[in-house]
């Protein structure tokens, strides 16, 4: 653990979500430093690792990091939903297993000239840095309701108006720290997270279009005709764990009917599997204890199971 330069969240419960793949192909939608995938390949032998990453810096580190690996691993760059897209269709049936932690790394934080926290000298976010969209265009040129709506939507700011308002008058920004300085007297005072934290979380997801992501995946993987596979989905937030939530449960249904049907009329045979967490699993007392970063962590598992 200690030659990964971030602790990857949920450690133990991603190696036992994956236990009952014995041999195949897991694909960690999300590998960054090779965190879980090193895990991963170290407490099964028999399994082969494809990550998939858009940041070359991550890319470069993991492929030294897991070279000992030799053939066991392959790493891909690009937009997770674009890639396991097409490892879906290539694999098929090898696939055993597909991860996705949603979210920052704890490195990609630290790098103040990524611009991913409140402290940072530049304004970018980008999780792919040959990507066009960054924070600075959706601070500094988004119109007012357009940043209302995202900070609503994205960050559950419960003043997205009068924060969105405030930008707007005071932009040009060139940095998160300066944007952070400017709102700070308008947001909530008293939680465990700096009070920035939202807005730059909303303004972060609109960049890299986080939510579009995770949906796209979760499409590829329903539509898909793998009949055996364990999806496991680490999320740090309310809207993101509600969209895995609802997209389980709803893999999960026999009868699709509406409720207010008087008889099924749906065959009663929809389902693709089963949930395997009833509630999301979080981080252990020793882990929250190590790393303060788990703490709003969870890991949702689906074991899909078709005829």
């Amino acid at each position: 653990m200690q030659e990964i330069p971030h602790i990857p969240v949920l450690y133990r419960e991603v190696v036992e979500a994956f236990a009952p793949c014995k041999e195949g192909i897991v694909i960690d939608c999300t590998m960054g430093y090779g965190g879980h995938t090193s895990l991963l390949l170290e407490n099964n032998p028999s399994l082969v690792l494809i990550g998939i990453d858009q940041d070359p810096t991550a890319i470069a580190f993991s492929s030294k990091r897991l070279e000992s690996y030799g053939n066991r691993v392959a790493i891909r760059r690009g937009r997770f939903s674009e890639v396991a897209s097409d490892l879906i269709t290539e694999k098929g049936e090898k696939i055993c297993g597909i991860l996705a932690d949603i979210g920052v790394s704890s490195l990609q934080l630290d790098q103040r000239e990524r611009g991913f926290s409140y402290e940072s000298d530049t304004l970018d976010m980008r999780m792919n840095p040959d990507a066009l969209l960054s924070a600075s265009e959706v601070v500094n040129e988004y119109s007012q309701s357009a940043l209302e709506t995202i900070l609503r939507e994205y960050g559950e700011v419960s003043n997205a108006r009068k924060v969105a308002e405030t930008i707007v008058q005071r932009r040009p920004f060139a940095s998160a720290k300066e944007l952070s300085n400017a709102i700070f007297h308008l947001m909530p005072k008293g939680k465990k997270i700096h009070p920035s934290t939202l807005v730059m979380q909303a303004i972060r997801i609109e960049v890299n279009d986080e939510l579009g992501e995770l949906t796209r995946l979760l499409d590829a993987i329903e539509t898909s005709t793998i009949k055996s596979l364990r999806v496991a989905i680490i999320t740090f937030h309310s809207l993101e764990d509600r969209i895995v939530k609802n997209r389980f449960t709803k893999w999960g249904k026999n009868c699709i009917c509406p409720d207010d049907a008087m008889r099924c009329t749906c065959g009663n045979k929809n389902a693709i599997g089963k949930v395997i967490t009833k509630k999301p699993l979080s981080a252990q007392d020793d882990e929250l204890r190590a790393n303060s970063r788990s703490r709003s962590a969870k890991l949702r598992i689906f074991e899909i199971r078709r005829d």
